[in-house]
């Protein structure tokens, strides 16, 4: 070590530690290994294999040039993955970043440092099983007085508090263990620091050994902990829109089940086929739990659906399609046309003795996939178009299902003139199946 600037090489080592650490969470994959608690053999080899992959070029470019010790991180590597992975990765990836120390020309070859990283590695490995809560392992700081609030505030606590010593107690006597080993069969084993050096000089190493352990397990819980946030804002997306579904669903049943009375009396076999289709239309849905459907899926939903509603009025309502053909691979929320359909239906002509019309059509351009829904009923009135997204459920539960899965990236308007009608526009980001896309 450099006698004339001691502190330096250490500040690099910490710095190194930072930028290890940082680089190294940069794949998912890497993201899900130090998130994932419990691993096989099979996964525990992969972990010691990154963690040499991150840490022994660092030793090898110590031994090529000897100016550059700082870069060694070697004891720092070993114990982050038995501390993190367990016993038989901290072995694995002792052993693999100690090669570098092996090639050294004799008489300077490092005979200790393939059996010293691997003890090390096997001691964070028992430091671990020690936890008797892993998180208290990303939760870990080097300083006393946080331990000893943390202490006051949780007072039961005490198997967390006494890890957190033993955590510090460790990473302390792995660097004394590797200063007196050096210190005894030098130039056997790379150390930082020797027995006769100044105290000074020995304190910072032990305070240096400390902080490149503990700035890559801060970096990598930040990294766990948007992991986990990600995953979170998933589920809370998921359980969203599995209450819009289930809002939507027995909307749809309970409006259909009054159809089917009013028919039971007046009516009795066209009543048991309307039943027949609801039943039909109630197993496909219950089949597909899918948030997304291919176009042809949901049209084929709406012909069974319109079959019903056409028992009841007859010739009075007309349904017109114009579909462009190359749309009907594309994927689109599950039943979104349905609850607009039914609002055309039940408020759109409910009032008109002669009935009306429905038009739906598809288009795409740009990437994008246009939906219109339009009738000519009855119209919405102004001062109930403004605030139409805030009242029923039909209309409100589309808009919020597409706010859920396109966030911004969807556009839905409603444009309504008394007497005229009223005309529904979706538009949506163009996505194609997977068997459409294959061929």
């Amino acid at each position: 070590m450099d006698q004339s600037q001691p502190l330096v090489p250490l500040l690099v080592r910490v710095g190194a530690a930072a930028s290890i650490a940082s680089f190294g969470v940069r794949s998912e994959a890497v993201k899900r290994m130090l998130l994932r608690e419990e691993r096989t053999l099979a996964q525990r080899s992969r972990l010691a294999l990154w963690f040499a992959i991150m840490f022994l070029p660092g030793v090898a470019i110590r031994v090529v040039a000897p100016a550059y010790s700082a870069l060694d991180l070697a004891l720092e590597g070993a114990f982050l993955a038995g501390i993190t992975g367990g016993y038989i990765c901290g072995w694995f990836a002792g052993m693999m970043i100690a090669i570098p120390s092996l090639l050294i020309p004799s008489p300077g070859k490092e005979l200790l440092a393939l059996p010293f990283l691997a003890m090390i590695g096997l001691g964070g490995g028992m430091l671990r099983d020690l936890a008797s809560d892993k998180e208290d392992i990303w939760r870990f700081s080097p300083f006393p007085d946080a331990n000893f609030f943390r202490l006051i505030r949780q007072p039961l606590d005490f198997r967390s508090a006494l890890f957190q010593l033993l955590f510090l107690l460790g990473m302390l006597a792995a660097e004394f263990l590797r200063e007196e080993l050096g210190t005894v069969f030098n130039p056997e084993l790379f150390t930082i620091a020797r027995a006769h050096d100044p105290l000074s000089l020995r304190l910072a190493a032990y305070a240096s050994t400390c902080f490149c352990i503990t700035i890559p397990l801060k970096v990598w819980n930040n990294t766990r902990n948007e992991v986990k946030l990600k995953e979170q804002k998933h589920l809370l997306i998921q359980a969203r829109l599995d209450a819009l579904a289930s809002q939507i669903n027995p909307h749809f049943l309970f409006n259909t089940l009054n159809s089917v009375s009013t028919l039971i009396r007046i009516n009795p076999e066209q009543a048991r086929a309307m039943i027949v289709r609801l039943s039909r239309i109630m197993r496909g849905r219950l089949r597909n739990q899918e948030h997304f459907a291919p176009l042809r899926d949901e049209m084929a939903f709406i012909e069974d659906y319109l079959s019903i509603e056409l028992v009841r009025f007859g010739d009075k309502l007309r349904v017109v399609k114009h579909i462009d053909p190359s749309t009907l691979d594309m994927l689109i929320p599950s039943m979104l046309l349905q609850p607009l359909i039914e609002n055309s239906i039940r408020h759109g002509f409910s009032s008109k003795v002669d009935g009306g019309a429905i038009t739906i059509r598809t288009t795409h351009g740009n990437g994008r996939l246009l939906i219109e829904v339009e009738d000519d009923g009855v119209g919405i009135p102004e001062a109930e178009l403004a605030r139409i997204f805030n009242k029923g459920i039909g209309v409100t539960n589309v808009k919020e299902r597409l706010k859920v899965l396109y966030n911004q990236d969807y556009r839905m308007l409603i444009d309504s003139q008394p007497g005229r009608g009223t005309r529904i526009e979706i538009e949506v980001p163009e996505t194609q199946t997977r068997l459409a896309a294959v061929s």
